[in-house]
């Protein structure tokens, strides 16, 4: 889910586990030359969620730690290739923690209904990230580092 953390939580992950860290919306981003919200404003959820799953689905790296966009676990083919690469791990933050951490909504490229609001966005969401994961972490009141320690130690029943 959009500030779950998985952007900070995955270098500190990879270092740990002495892999490389990628982010899926940076390499859109770069890819694109555009902002995620200017590349959903501009071409529209539907073709920005083709293009997102486009780019996860031509990933070829294992040995990495991968953040990707919130939205990506609506493409039942970029999950399925993302398990083809290693486990899934859901971060579980409560929805108050995640609202405390929301700024710049408007702008960090949400994929949503317009008349939906961040708490309709999570309960449609939070079904979906645990139906495909591997592995659930509950991170409430959790720090960066301890998360990452937490993940680590359940990737080893996971494997």
């Amino acid at each position: 889910m959009a500030y779950a953390g998985k952007s900070t939580v995955g270098p500190l992950l990879a270092r740990s586990l002495l892999l490389q860290f990628l982010d899926t919306d940076l390499l859109i981003q770069a890819g694109e030359r555009m902002t995620l919200q200017a590349l959903i404003d501009t071409r529209g959820v539907s073709e920005f969620m083709q293009l997102e799953e486009r780019y996860v689905t031509s990933l070829d790296c294992r040995g990495f730690v991968i953040a990707t966009g919130g939205s990506v676990v609506y493409s039942h083919r970029s999950i399925a290739h993302l398990k083809n690469l290693g486990p899934l791990v859901y971060l579980d933050v409560p929805l108050q923690e995640l609202e405390s951490r929301l700024h710049g909504m408007g702008t960090r490229g949400l994929v949503m209904v317009r008349e939906q609001d961040f708490s309709a966005l999570f309960e449609a969401r939070k079904p979906l990230y645990a139906g495909c994961a591997d592995l659930t972490v509950d991170c409430a009141a959790m720090t960066p580092e301890a998360i990452a320690r937490e993940i680590a130690r359940g990737l080893e029943s996971v494997r």
